[in-house]
């Protein structure tokens, strides 16, 4: 069974980790990236970019309007994703535990399309 695992952050948050800190964390975020990977449990991995560099498509009047930024008015945004192929929803929260992240919603995925 497939789910998504998904990370939020914001801005004060990313500033203020001192620098070796950084390190550490995106130390300990590759070592589970590439056990479970090697394992084939985890599909990939995904860090979007600032919310700053997200757009918005919208339909308006049967033409499509981009605008700046997420649609969401929120502090948070998302940050990374993680996307699982587990046998049970039991072992999708077991990896979101490993997960070097304070908090982390776990998706489960319907289908595919």
């Amino acid at each position: 069974m497939k789910y998504v695992m998904i990370i939020y952050g914001n801005k004060e948050l990313w500033e203020s980790i001192p620098a070796e800190e950084w390190q550490a964390t995106a130390a300990a975020f590759d070592a589970f990236t590439a056990k479970h990977k090697e394992s084939g449990e985890l599909l990939g991995a995904f860090g979007v970019a600032d919310a700053a560099q997200a757009k918005m498509v919208r339909t308006v009047t049967g033409a499509p309007v981009v605008t700046d930024g997420p649609y969401l008015e929120s502090k948070e945004y998302l940050a990374s994703w993680y996307l699982l192929d587990v046998d049970s929803e039991e072992r999708a929260l077991q990896l979101a535990a490993e997960l070097p992240a304070d908090q982390v919603e776990v998706w489960p995925i319907l289908h595919e399309a």
